[in-house]
């Protein structure tokens, strides 16, 4: 994967408010995905971002860092692929899925596992 499609997905999540990116999410992964990688106990919390409330700063930025590596990984691959790997273990990430991981606010690592994925390279 080239800096430029980092970059340019990043963009994209930046330009992008709250609701919508948890719209997006929900669509791709489904709200209990996203209540978890956002470390909301309440899986109908998702529903509530893309139309009334919006989540806390901590679980926005692990909102905003799972659309990054969403779209990075939908752009490089697939849809279907992309969502696959933010459900299965994932060696780069200790054979965690990297819902859990983003769960833990540990986003560099899951960005960095999403680079090593699109490039091949996978090293920790």
């Amino acid at each position: 994967m080239s800096m430029d499609a980092a970059i340019e997905a990043h963009a994209r999540t930046t330009r992008l408010d709250d609701h919508e990116v948890a719209r997006r999410l929900v669509n791709h992964l489904g709200a209990t995905a996203v209540a978890v990688l956002a470390g909301s106990k309440d899986a109908k919390a998702p529903y509530r971002w893309m139309k009334a409330t919006t989540p806390t700063a901590s679980a926005s930025e692990r909102l905003r860092a799972a659309h990054r590596v969403w779209q990075m990984l939908a752009d490089g691959e697939n849809e279907r692929t992309a969502r696959a790997w933010f459900v299965g273990s994932n060696p780069v990430l200790g054979e965690q899925s990297p819902l859990l991981v983003l769960r833990e606010g540990r986003c560099d690592e899951v960005l960095k596992a999403a680079t090593a994925f699109l490039d091949g390279t996978w090293s920790a």
